[in-house]
C-alpha cells in the first residue's frame, strides 16, 4: 500500500510569474555548446533529464575557449582579456569537433530501452540526433555567417508556439546572435517588423554562464534589449572547476571520487562510462588542455582519482527542472539552477552576484554560491537515481515522491494565523518525510518566519505583525523518501501580504 500524507489546503496563495508556463507544459529549450570537458559532462547529465524538457535543438557553437578556425590559416586574437593573455594569436583553439553530441547520443541509445521503463517520456535517440546542428564555430564571436545552426534557432524563435524558448548558452552567444541578426535582416523595415520583434523578444529567454564572447554585449543587448536574460556569474562555481573552494565540507562527499565511482561512473551503462572525472585516463581529441585524466595531474592539483571535474553549464537546465519549486517561472524564486534578482539597469535581465546570497548554516554566513549549493544533495541524489535507471528495471530503482499543495488566490493580513497542508505519495511505497521551511531570501518580507512543527502533516504559523502590504513569504514543503538514493520533491507556497 502506498504511503500517503493527507493535507487539506485551508489557505490560499498568490503567484506573480514573470515567465508564464502552465503545469502541463515542459519548458522548451535549445542547448548551444562549445564542447569543453565540462560541457560534455553537462550533456551526459542533461540526456538523463530530457524526459522533463521539450528539447528543440542541440547546436554546436564556439567561445573564447574553443573555436575551429576557418581552415585557411587565418589568425585570430581573442576579444576577451583573459584568453587574449593566455592564448595570444591563434588559427584555432582546443577544438573538440562536431561529432561528440552524436556519439554521446549513440551511448544514450544503448540505455534508452531501460530509461523508458522509468518514464516513457524520454525522447528517442533518433529524435535527439535529428535536432543536432552545427552553428557558428570558426572563431570566438564569429556571427557574420548564416549557418545551419543559426537558421535552426531562427526558425524555432519564429514558430507559432507562444511559450518561452529557453536558450542555454554553454559557450558564446554568437550562434544565437546570428539567428537574431538574420531575423532582423529579414524583417526590419517591413510592415510586420514590430510584431516579429515583439514576438521574438517575448519568446526568447537566455540562460548564460558568464560572457564567453562579446556578442551579447555588442549585438544582442543593443539590438534586442527586451530579450530576457538570466546571467549566472557566481553561483555556477558550485558545479564548476573551482568547486573544492566553494562547496562546504558536509557536501564535498557528493563531489568526490568515492561517490562518483560508486554512483555514476562504473556499472551504470555505456553512457555514464564516458563521464569525465579526474584520473580516469580519458583524453578529449583536439583539446590539449584537457589533462584531467592523468594521475600526475590529479596529484599536482590535489585531487583524488575520480573526483568531479566540472559541469559549469548544468545550472542552465537545472533551472528548468522545477521539482515543484516553479522557479523557471520567476528567477527570483530560487531553485536548482540558482536564485537571481532583477537588474536595476535592465528590467529584462536577472543576475546573481555578491548581493544575491543565501544563509549557509554550515559557515553561519550569507554566501553568493549558496543559492545553488543549498540544493546540491538533492541534485546529486537525483542524478544517482537516474544513473540507476540506465541499468535497472523499475522495481529495482528509486523514483521521486509526488507532492501537491492545493492553491487559491487569497491574500493574508499581518497577524493572521495560517494553516498549510499538502499531499504526498511515493511510487515505490517508500516511507516519506515532510519538512516545511521558510525560504526567507526568496521572499520580500525581510525576516525569517519561524515554522513550528515543521515535520508535521499540517503546519500553522502567524503572519508577523510587522509584515507590510505587498511583501511575500515563501514556504517550501520538502518531501523526501527513504529509498536508495533518497529522492526529494517540493511544493512552494507564496503568501502575499494584503
Amino acid at each position: 500500500m502506498k504511503k500517503l500524507i493527507v493535507l487539506y489546503a485551508v489557505f490560499g496563495v498568490f503567484f506573480a510569474f514573470s515567465f508564464q508556463l502552465n503545469a502541463q507544459q515542459k519548458p522548451r529549450t535549445i542547448v548551444t555548446s562549445d564542447g569543453e570537458v565540462d560541457d560534455m559532462d553537462s550533456f551526459i547529465r542533461f540526456l538523463l533529464y530530457t524526459n522533463n524538457l521539450d528539447v528543440e535543438g542541440l547546436v554546436y557553437s564556439s567561445s573564447q575557449w574553443h573555436y575551429k578556425g576557418d581552415g585557411k590559416g587565418t589568425t585570430f586574437v581573442s576579444e576577451m582579456e583573459m584568453t587574449k593573455r593566455i592564448y595570444g594569436e591563434r588559427t584555432e583553439l582546443r577544438w573538440p569537433g562536431t561529432t561528440w553530441m552524436q556519439e554521446l547520443t549513440d551511448k544514450y541509445a544503448k540505455v534508452y530501452p531501460n530509461l523508458i521503463q522509468h518514464d516513457p517520456n524520454y525522447p528517442t535517440p533518433e529524435y535527439l540526433k535529428s535536432i543536432i546542428r552545427v552553428g557558428n564555430i570558426d572563431f570566438e564571436g564569429e556571427m557574420e555567417k548564416v549557418t545551419e545552426g543559426s537558421e535552426f534557432i531562427k526558425n524555432i524563435l519564429l514558430d507559432d508556439i507562444d511559450t518561452p524558448v529557453y536558450v542555454q548558452i554553454w559557450g558564446g552567444t554568437n550562434t544565437l546572435a546570428r539567428a537574431l541578426k538574420s531575423i532582423e535582416e529579414e524583417y526590419k523595415g517591413k510592415s510586420n517588423w514590430e510584431d516579429i520583434y515583439k514576438k521574438v523578444s517575448e519568446k526568447t529567454v537566455i540562460y548564460a554562464v558568464l560572457d564567453q564572447d562579446a556578442t551579447y554585449k555588442k549585438y544582442v543587448e543593443p539590438n534586442w534589449p527586451e530579450v530576457r536574460v538570466i546571467y549566472n556569474s557566481a553561483q555556477f562555481w558550485s558545479f564548476a572547476y573551482m568547486w573544492p573552494r566553494v562547496v562546504p565540507e558536509s557536501l564535498k562527499p557528493f563531489m568526490e571520487g568515492e561517490w562518483y565511482s560508486e554512483n555514476i561512473k562504473f556499472n551504470h551503462g555505456p553512457l555514464l562510462e564516458n563521464y569525465y572525472l579526474w584520473g580516469d585516463g580519458q583524453q578529449i581529441t583536439g583539446d590539449p588542455d584537457h589533462t584531467h585524466g592523468s594521475m600526475e595531474e590529479v596529484k599536482k592539483n590535489g585531487r583524488k582519482q575520480y573526483d568531479f571535474i566540472s559541469e559549469g553549464d548544468s545550472p542552465s537546465y537545472l533551472f528548468l527542472l522545477s521539482f515543484g519549486l516553479e522557479n523557471y517561472n520567476d528567477p527570483t524564486f530560487g531553485g536548482l539552477g540558482g536564485r537571481f534578482k532583477q537588474s536595476e539597469s535592465n528590467p529584462y535581465r536577472w543576475e546573481d552576484g555578491d548581493d544575491v546570497t543565501d544563509f549557509n548554516p554550515e559557515t553561519g554566513k550569507q554566501e553568493s554560491a549558496y543559492p545553488q549549493l543549498r540544493w546540491l544533495k538533492v541534485i546529486q541524489n537525483d542524478f544517482a537515481a537516474r544513473a540507476d535507471w540506465c541499468v535497472n528495471g523499475y522495481e529495482d530503482a528509486n523514483h521521486a515522491p509526488i507532492v501537491e499543495v492545493e492553491i487559491n488566490a487569497d491574500l493574508a493580513n499581518a497577524g493572521d494565523v495560517v494553516t498549510l497542508s499538502g499531499v504526498a505519495t511515493d511510487p515505490d511505497n517508500d516511507n516519506i518525510n515532510c519538512k516545511w521551511w521558510n525560504y526567507a531570501e526568496a521572499g520580500t518580507y525581510p525576516n525569517v518566519v519561524k515554522v513550528k512543527s515543521s515535520s508535521k502533516k499540517q503546519i500553522r504559523f502567524r503572519i508577523p505583525d510587522d509584515a507590510k502590504a505587498g511583501q511575500t513569504i515563501h514556504l517550501i514543503l520538502e518531501v523526501s523518501d527513504d529509498g536508495n538514493p533518497s529522492l526529494t520533491r517540493f511544493q512552494r507556497v507564496v503568501i502575499q501580504i494584503n
